[in-house]
């Protein structure tokens, strides 16, 4: 079986699925394993795939997820090779997504013991009580948070226990910091947008009471196998708040 797969955080889930000669392109945001960056075929990002390097690959199967990728982009592969598509907003549909990958690569027991050491290690997070109010950007110029209907909301409210002031939005607004009132927490996340301490000062300026922190977007994202180290990393994070 040759893959071709369109999306970081599940191309690192192919890895950890022991699937390396299997895996013959990837994105060039793939960028975990760091041996496959330098060592696979590239075809291009996630959002302008190109199709001429895939069809030269010869993939026998594509895998891609609805949000990362165009529908254009997905569409047209399927003219290529069967196209394998995940849809993730919970952690429920991380697990079943590498559990149905596993079973189409046929390496089913491995894919079986990554979702019991996921499930395991969330298990043990404690949320908070209290609800802290928080509020999550991915980008600026224009400013923008997150709001329902996305995995990092179901992360923050159903696993960490805070209360996402954004929530009543949908996806992914574009955020008036002004209209933003009563924060405890504002978190900036390094991806999308490479935030970097050098921006606490200006959202520090509207929430002079808010805590900003700078959270790793991989743990809030990437919903393949990275998810086994994330619940060591939230409460490394709760412990600083």
């Amino acid at each position: 079986m040759r893959i071709v797969s369109l999306v970081p955080s599940q191309t690192e889930l192919l890895y950890d699925l022991g699937l390396g000669d299997r895996v013959v392109g990837i994105t060039k945001f793939c960028i975990h394993p760091e041996e496959w960056f330098y060592s696979k075929n590239r075809i291009g990002g996630t959002k302008d795939v190109n199709l001429e390097k895939v069809t030269q690959l010869q993939p026998d199967l594509i895998i891609g997820n609805k949000e990362e990728n165009t529908k254009k982009d997905i569409e047209a592969l399927r003219k290529i090779a069967p196209v394998w598509v995940s849809d993730i907003y919970d952690l429920a549909d991380s697990l079943e997504m590498i559990q149905q990958i596993s079973e189409a690569c046929r390496v089913v027991q491995r894919g079986e013991e990554i979702v019991q050491q996921i499930q395991s290690n969330f298990n043990t997070l404690v949320p908070f009580e209290e609800a802290p109010k928080v509020a999550y950007f991915i980008w600026k110029d224009p400013y923008m948070g997150v709001g329902q209907n996305t995995f990092i909301h179901h992360v923050l409210n159903n696993h960490l226990g805070m209360n996402n002031i954004l929530g009543d939005q949908e996806r992914y607004p574009i955020v008036e910091l002004e209209n933003l009132k009563d924060l405890d927490y504002v978190f900036l996340s390094t991806e999308p947008y490479p935030f970097k301490e050098k921006h606490f000062a200006e959202f520090q300026a509207y929430f002079p009471k808010a805590k900003i922190m700078l959270v790793d977007g991989e743990y809030f994202t990437w919903y393949g196998s990275r998810l086994i180290n994330a619940p060591t990393y939230f409460r490394s994070l709760m412990k600083e708040m």
